[in-house]
């Protein structure tokens, strides 16, 4: 039985908002005197995406306090470091956050100190991906990547957008100009598409937004001539396979096109996407994946590259965790 939590790895499509635990969002309940949005036990209930995004606005606006930002990027990565990871993109998106979104420097240092705490206690390093809400305006993109701009912090490696591609419309012609600005400023660009919207948003996030990963991206697949793209520009795309069953992309994981994306060459990554809301882990993921579609040592070797390899994190951390996969044993 292959062992996936001893799996060398990184995971490059992973949501802070995703990653809360419910003992985290009732203390913050207890101390603010916020009454729960439902009983403890289905605190976490959803059943769509629109009721999922509106649910991580509720518990995202229950944090008032550095402390408890720091406290949570802390416990992701104690997350991280039990299924495995060695190195993570985390995603953070400002608007789901009520209490700082007019203070993003004061959440990504609040973030930074959690995730630098943790990695002194020998936890696995992470960056922050900044993202964009799709219903922002145009000019809500460019402030928020000029002001990623004039802070470089050192935190943050990229910057993303996600939200409901079906609700929101073709937005790639409106964030061009911010994508553009980020590019010249040495930031990545991470683009949630094809998860909600069709092939044509995973399109539009290449042509439009210069993405250089995209986070989903199960939807290209059909589109051949997009696949044989995303192979040949070797695009990766961050797949989170249990995300896609519980919010209904796709009814079954033999159904689940991540192989037949992964067989002509578009690098794949496994991810969790939301793993606390979802109840999952990442090495459920892989495991579940591996057994639907038969694979072996060697293609789960190659999967755990292709997530390091389309990792942002510096060079050196890629050599080393690369490293420790060439040693690997299944």
């Amino acid at each position: 039985m292959v062992d996936f939590i001893a799996l060398p790895k990184a995971e490059v499509h992973i949501h802070v908002e995703g990653c809360i635990e419910a003992d985290e969002v009732v203390g913050n309940c207890e101390t603010a005197g916020i009454p729960l949005r439902r009983p403890r036990e289905s605190l976490f209930e959803a059943h769509d995406l629109k009721s999922f995004l509106e649910m991580l606005d509720w518990i995202c606006g229950t944090f008032r306090t550095p402390d408890q930002l720091a406290h949570t990027a802390y416990r992701l990565s104690q997350r991280l470091a039990k299924s495995g990871v060695r190195y993570a993109d985390v995603i953070v998106n400002p608007t789901h956050w009520r209490h700082w979104r007019r203070n993003i420097p004061g959440m990504i240092e609040a973030f930074d100190e959690g995730f630098a705490a943790a990695e002194k206690d020998g936890f696995p390093p992470a960056g922050l991906c900044i993202s964009l809400l799709r219903t922002q305006s145009e000019a809500e993109a460019i402030e928020l990547v000029g002001l990623l701009t004039e802070i470089r912090h050192p935190r943050v490696v990229a910057l993303s957008i996600d939200g409901n591609e079906a609700a929101a419309g073709r937005t790639g012609p409106r964030f061009a100009d911010a994508f553009r600005r980020a590019a010249v400023a040495g930031l990545r660009r991470t683009v949630h598409a094809g998860e909600s919207s069709g092939p044509e948003g995973v399109r539009d996030a290449l042509e439009l937004l210069g993405a250089d990963r995209i986070d989903h991206g199960v939807r290209a697949i059909e589109d051949p001539e997009l696949v044989s793209l995303l192979a040949e520009r070797q695009i990766p795309l961050g797949i989170c396979p249990v995300s896609n069953l519980a919010l209904g992309v796709y009814p079954s994981l033999a159904e689940h096109p991540i192989d037949r994306l992964r067989k002509p060459g578009v690098p794949v990554s496994i991810n969790t996407d939301d793993p606390e809301l979802l109840g999952t882990t990442l090495e459920n993921s892989y495991a579940q994946c591996a057994a639907a579609f038969a694979w072996d040592g060697e293609i789960i070797r190659q999967l755990a590259a292709t997530s390091i390899e389309a990792s942002y994190a510096e060079p050196s951390v890629k050599a080393r965790v690369m490293e420790e996969l060439a040693a690997w044993q299944v």
